[in-house]
């Protein structure tokens, strides 16, 4: 009895003194570690890595640019039951303990003394909070301790909620992903309040291993992973029996999902990305939580994609077939790598038999048939998975091509026939001049195991297309403020990233004339009425080398007003406009509109548009005539914003036109916000003379294609290069101003003018941008006057003369019998010595 009681008391100052020792090691860490500790209270504000988003000015997604995929979300916004599978994967007793569970550590230190190294750790979700945000991820005993009090510090200083809800936005859950709200867009494609019980179970069971436990890279053990969870939901009383077996019994429905983008706009995405990286440094960009706010309209955008889309194809299509993709794809996986073989390639695999006859019994199980086809068809199924949609254009792989009819395979294995109408169009390709001899039958296009693409007609039938060989861009600005409302830089981003809007340099041709007009009416020295002759000219370059540019027409006119001149594109009547009006002169009137002055020719081929510029640049011209001669420039930024609230970082300050503005006025309020003014850059009266100018281009000139709109208010000019390379048109009315350029990146010939190319794509936009929207018109500034003219001379007729025609002036520049004598002068040949080199674009 006496030996017990001795033994007792030993093994009780025994455990007293390991007690003591425990809290001294303990004291003595603290002392020793505290110092070195980071600042718990910087989580109270702390900031989470979260990508640059891009958005359109209502807010819809067209960009999402960074390695962490994160959305941040609050306590409260998160699912019980989600919060439940969590709390059972890995920390139950949470809610209970005080930032470490000793029964954890217990069990961390028996599997240390069996194995002889670190485990599991025994960390509860304070402690992955602390290791994730305040410390390294590294598995030592001095982290461990250090994790330790740091998460007693926490419990302390921070509610349950906020130590959860930082545990939640942070953990790493596999393919960029961060954070359960990210995870279950990536996994799901739903919010976390959609997801059923075994998804959030098996989103809850990814933070342990995001790679082992991945549903699409180890189904089977995230299936163990997750059923493990559910079992563990039951024990602890979060669901009951039934709906336990309901969910242990759900399939894996886990798949990748990209971003999903609400408004196709990836060039003006682009064009957000570089401004961010420039404004805020290449890493803080992608991780500092930026929200850039467009000018873009979610209702334009995807018109001016559409239509570009549709007009590339359209012309493709008048030029012929340029033959399929990729010929003769392997229809297995099986043969895919009998071929890979017989090509030599097992010496890239380093000659390893191991190797290839591994993907030899990986092909062999990834057999897959098709209803309707005879075989395996594995392979075409993965080169059809990997080829990218481009626009409209699926890619498909030919089945059958019997006779009139061909049957393709595309995406998931659906079959589609082509009739004979589908495939009819395909002669083939000789050069953008020339087709050969149509087709008699498929074969004669395609062959099966061929890649092709097909596109979807707006009857729902499909027909044969090909990726366009002629690019192109579409740019929509807002007269008043010059914002981009639309802008699409090429047939498709993910074919070209080369944004045609902003970086190619093209000849603008005819689409540049009305600018030189434009400089004759607001000099005053000329009226649509003023007359200049249509006929041949010599002129000698500074090379003393002879310039005799023509009409595309080939033939002359005579003696022609500017209003028929310029609806008429004449190449001559321009050039000697521009040489009255004298070139330096010109020049620095144009520098006004923005052009940049060392780029425009110095010599009369400016008036032919041999100016190399910019979509971009000649929209923002466009904009300047739409909204009555106020330089506006291009901007695409809104404004941005940091983080979840949106707090501002900064805001667009545009200049404005203000037609209705006193002149010396410098500000004026829209929307409850004041802009300063833009600065006017040309007469109100000549911009307006010079628009009703620009509408007979649609009556009665080049555009009249634009008469199918059916609106009094929309003009515009076409406009074709030299050697056809160039396709333009450009219009507007009083609310968008409109530019499309067609042509090839190595600058070869289109073949087209700019009424065949470039204004269809024009007037499919227009007729939806502007559907349902009333007409809308400038006022007539109360300088312009109506007089009657004689239609061959363009004088003013006497009130006792009859005949004539109606003209529009200026009421301080009405013509004279001077303006008479001066026309009569530039009607005579000149053989004076130009500067510059001189080149015809028509």
């Amino acid at each position: 009895m006496k030996f017990i009681k001795t033994l007792f008391s030993s093994v009780f100052w025994l455990l007293i003194a390991a007690l003591l020792a425990i809290l001294l090691a303990v004291a003595g860490a603290a002392i020793y570690f505290l110092p070195g500790l980071p600042d718990v209270r910087q989580l109270q504000s702390y900031e989470l890595q979260t990508p640059l988003r891009i958005y359109t000015n209502d807010d819809k997604l067209i960009g999402e640019f960074g390695d962490e995929r994160r959305t941040p979300v609050s306590y409260n916004e998160i699912p019980p039951q989600l919060i439940q599978a969590l709390l059972a994967a890995e920390d139950a007793s949470f809610f209970d303990h005080q930032g470490v569970d000793p029964k954890g550590l217990a069990r961390a230190a028996v599997e240390l003394g069996a194995t002889g190294s670190i485990q599991s750790g025994g960390s509860t979700i304070t402690m992955q909070v602390a290791r994730n945000y305040l410390l390294t991820l590294d598995r030592t005993y001095v982290r461990k301790i250090r994790e330790i009090l740091l998460s007693l510090q926490m419990e302390r200083i921070l509610s349950k909620e906020k130590i959860f809800e930082l545990y939640v936005n942070k953990i790493f859950l596999g393919h960029r992903s961060y954070g359960i709200a990210a995870a279950s867009k990536v996994y799901y494609d739903r919010d976390m309040n959609d997801l059923s019980l075994a998804e959030m179970a098996m989103i809850a069971g990814l933070p342990k291993a995001p790679s082992a436990f991945n549903p699409l890279t180890n189904a089977e053990r995230a299936l163990i992973r997750r059923n493990w969870i559910l079992f563990r939901m039951r024990e602890l009383g979060y669901i009951d029996q039934a709906k336990y077996e309901e969910a242990v019994q759900a399939p894996v429905t886990a798949k990748r999902h990209q971003v999903q983008l609400e408004v196709d706009a990836d060039y003006v995405a682009e064009m957000a990305r570089q401004f961010a990286v420039t404004r805020f440094g290449e890493e803080r960009a992608y991780t500092g939580g930026y929200n850039i706010h467009t000018t873009l309209d979610s209702r334009l955008q995807p018109m001016a994609h559409r239509a570009l889309a549709n007009g590339l194809i359209a012309y493709d299509t008048r030029h012929g077939w340029r033959g399929v993709e990729e010929e003769d794809v392997p229809r297995s996986l099986a043969e895919a790598q009998d071929r890979t073989e017989r090509q030599g390639l097992e010496e890239e695999l380093d000659g390893s038999p191991e190797v290839i006859e591994t993907a030899r019994r990986a092909a062999e199980r990834s057999e897959t048939e098709i209803e309707g086809l005879d075989g395996d068809v594995s392979n075409w199924l993965q080169v059809l998975e990997r080829t990218p949609q481009l626009g409209p254009l699926h890619p498909a792989i030919v089945v059958d091509s019997n006779g009139r009819e061909m049957r393709v395979m595309i995406r998931g294995g659906e079959l589609l026939t082509l009739d004979w109408q589908a495939l009819s169009w395909a002669r083939p390709y000789r050069s953008a001049r020339s087709r050969g001899a149509s087709p008699n039958n498929a074969t004669d296009i395609a062959n099966p195991g061929d890649l092709v693409r097909v596109m979807q007609r707006d009857d729902e039938s499909w027909r044969l297309s090909q990726i366009p060989d002629a690019q192109g861009s579409l740019v929509v600005l807002e007269p008043q403020t010059g914002a981009i409302l639309a802008l699409q830089a090429g047939f498709d981003f993910n074919a070209s990233k080369f944004n045609r809007a902003t970086q190619a340099m093209r000849q603008s041709g005819s689409i540049f004339k009305p600018f030189v007009y434009l400089a004759g009416l607001d000099s005053g020295e000329m009226t649509p009425a003023s007359v200049i002759n249509d006929a041949p000219i010599v002129l000698r370059d500074g090379s003393n080398n002879l310039w005799k540019p023509s009409n595309s027409s080939g033939d002359f006119l005579g003696p022609t007003r500017l209003r028929v001149a310029l609806a008429r594109s004449r190449n001559l009547v321009t050039i000697r406009l521009l040489q009255s009006l004298g070139l330096s002169k010109t020049i620095d009137f144009l520098g006004e509109f923005g052009f940049d002055k060392s780029r425009l020719p110095n010599g009369l081929s400016l008036a032919l548009g041999s100016a190399s510029l910019t979509p971009l640049e000649m929209t923002q011209g466009y904009a300047i005539l739409a909204n009555g001669g106020f330089r506006v420039t291009p901007w695409f930024i809104e404004r941005v914003t940091q983080g979840d609230d949106h707090n501002l970082v900064e805001e667009a300050d545009p200049e404005v036109a203000c037609r209705s503005c006193p002149e010396g006025q410098k500000t004026v309020e829209i929307d409850g916000k004041r802009y300063p003014i833009a600065p006017r850059v040309a007469d109100e009266g000549a911009v307006y003379l010079l628009r009703d100018m620009l509408r007979d281009v649609v009556e009665r000139g080049t555009a009249r294609g634009a008469l199918s709109l059916e609106r009094e208010d929309i003009v515009g000019k076409t406009g074709t290069t030299n050697g056809q390379r160039d396709a333009w048109f450009a219009g507007f009315n009083n609310d968008l101003a409109v530019t499309v350029w067609v042509g090839k990146d190595d600058n070869s010939p289109t073949a087209e003018y700019g009424a065949q190319a470039a204004l269809p794509i024009w007037i499919d936009f227009m007729g939806q941008a502007l559907k349902d929207m009333p007409e809308s018109m400038p006022e007539r500034p109360e300088s312009i006057i109506t007089r009657r003219v004689d239609a061959a001379t363009g004088r003013l007729l006497g009130e006792g003369q009859g005949g004539g025609i109606q003209e529009l002036f200026r009421a301080d520049f009405l013509p004279t019998v001077q303006q008479i004598r001066v026309n009569k002068a530039i009607e005579e040949e000149s053989d004076s010595q130009g500067t510059g080199t001189y080149e015809a674009i028509f």
